[in-house]
C-alpha cells in the first residue's frame, strides 16, 4: 500500500475566488495547493476588459498576502457585444490567458452571457488565430430541456458547431458532467480537453437529495446519474492527456447556501488534492494522478511544468463542518467526512 505520494506541484484550472470579504477569506485554500489558477470572471459586474483583469488580479495577489507563491491567470468574460480587438490586446499583453464562454443566465452572474453563438464568431475567429484558449460552461439555457439533459443538448447544439466551424480553436469543456461529454472530448481533435471537478467523481444526483434537500451538494452544471459519474472516474483516471484538473470550487455563504436561493456552487478548495487522490486511489490508478494533477493542463495551455513538489501522506483526515471567517461560514465540500491523504505544502 502506497503511504507517500510526491507529486509536482500541481495548477486548478477553474477557480472562483469572489471579490471583496469573500475573497479574502478564500483565496489561500486554493494558493496553499496550488501553483497557478485560472480565475474565472462572472464578477459583478463581469470582467471583460483586460483592465479589469489586471486591477482583479492584484486585488488577488493583495489577498493571498506578501510571499505567498501563487500565480492567478486570468479570463475575459465573454459577451454578445465584446471587441475582439479588447481580446487580442489583453491576451497580447500578459493579461488574459483565456476566454470564458456562459450561456446567459446558465449559473452563477452570467446573466451578461452570450445569448447566441454567432454573436461571438468574431471573437473566436481572433482567438483561432492567436492560439487563446476558449473555456466554455457546456450547458444550454432553454426552459423546455430538463436540467439534467443540458450538457448533451448543448454538446448537439453549439459545441459541435463550434468545432466545426473553428477546427483550430483550443477548446477546454469545462466541468463535464456526462458519459456524453466524456465521450466528445476523446473522439475530438487534439485541441480539445476537458477538466474535472473532485465533486462530480465524488457524488451522484441523489446527494443533493439524500434525507431532504441538500444545498451544499448542489452546483451547476448539476451531478447527474450514477453511469455519469462512472465514466468521469474512467476519463480522469485513464492517462489521457484529453483530462486534467480543474475543481470549479465555487464559494457562498452558508446563510446563501441554505436559503430560498440555495445558491449554486461547491466550495471544495480546502482538501481539493486529498479529494482528487481518494479517488484515483479507489480507481487503482494512483500511478496516473500527478500527470492529471500537474501536466496535462500546463502542456494544453502551453504553459511550463512547474518545478516545486507537494506530498500527499496516508493519514486520516476529517474534514470540518465549518471552514473560514464567522462572516462567511463556509462549508466545504465532504464536510464531516474522513479522507485517507494529507496534504503537505510544496517543496522546492
Amino acid at each position: 500500500m502506497t503511504e507517500r505520494l510526491v507529486i509536482r506541484r500541481p495548477d486548478d484550472w477553474h477557480v472562483h475566488l469572489r471579490d471583496g470579504a469573500m475573497l479574502e477569506a478564500v483565496v489561500a485554500y486554493t494558493a496553499r495547493q496550488f501553483s497557478r489558477a485560472i480565475i474565472m470572471p462572472n464578477l459583478a459586474p463581469p470582467v471583460t476588459t483586460a483592465e479589469a483583469a489586471g486591477a482583479y488580479r492584484q486585488r488577488i495577489l493583495a489577498a493571498a498576502g506578501k510571499g505567498t507563491d501563487f500565480t492567478p491567470l486570468m479570463t475575459c468574460y465573454l459577451t454578445d457585444t465584446l471587441d475582439p480587438g479588447e481580446v487580442e490586446r489583453g491576451h497580447a499583453s500578459g493579461v488574459f490567458t483565456a476566454c470564458k464562454l456562459y450561456p446567459a443566465n446558465a449559473t452563477t452572474n452570467s446573466s451578461y452571457g452570450v445569448t447566441d453563438i454567432q454573436n461571438i464568431y468574431p471573437v473566436l475567429d481572433v482567438m483561432q488565430r492567436i492560439g487563446m484558449p476558449l473555456l466554455v460552461h457546456g450547458e444550454v439555457t432553454d426552459s423546455d430541456i430538463d436540467i439534467f439533459d443540458r450538457e448533451a443538448v448543448f454538446i448537439d447544439r453549439v459545441l459541435s458547431k463550434v468545432i466545426a466551424d473553428f477546427p483550430d480553436l483550443k477548446v477546454v469543456f469545462e466541468h463535464i458532467t456526462t458519459s456524453e461529454a466524456v465521450d466528445f472530448v476523446h473522439a475530438a481533435g487534439a485541441n480539445v480537453a476537458a477538466t474535472i471537478t473532485p465533486h462530480h467523481l465524488h457524488i451522484n444526483r441523489n446527494a443533493i437529495f439524500e434525507g431532504g434537500i441538500r444545498p451544499h451538494q448542489y452546483c451547476l452544471p448539476v451531478a447527474k446519474r450514477e453511469k455519469h459519474r462512472l465514466a468521469l472516474r474512467r476519463a480522469a483516471t485513464s492517462g489521457s492527456p484529453k483530462f486534467f484538473l480543474g475543481t470549479d470550487t465555487a464559494p457562498h455563504a452558508r446563510s446563501a447556501k441554505e436559503s430560498a436561493c440555495g445558491c449554486a456552487g461547491i466550495f471544495n478548495a480546502p482538501f481539493a488534492l486529498e479529494s482528487y487522490a481518494a479517488v484515483f486511489e479507489e480507481e487503482g490508478a494512483l500511478d496516473t494522478f500527478e500527470a492529471f494533477a500537474s501536466e496535462h493542463g500546463p502542456r494544453f495551455y502551453g504553459l511550463p511544468l512547474n518545478e516545486g513538489q507537494v506530498v500527499l501522506e496516508r493519514q486520516e483526515v476529517v474534514v470540518p463542518d465549518h471552514v473560514g471567517p464567522d462572516d462567511a461560514n463556509l462549508t466545504p465540500f465532504l464536510a464531516g467526512k474522513s479522507l485517507h491523504w494529507k496534504f503537505i505544502p510544496h517543496t522546492e
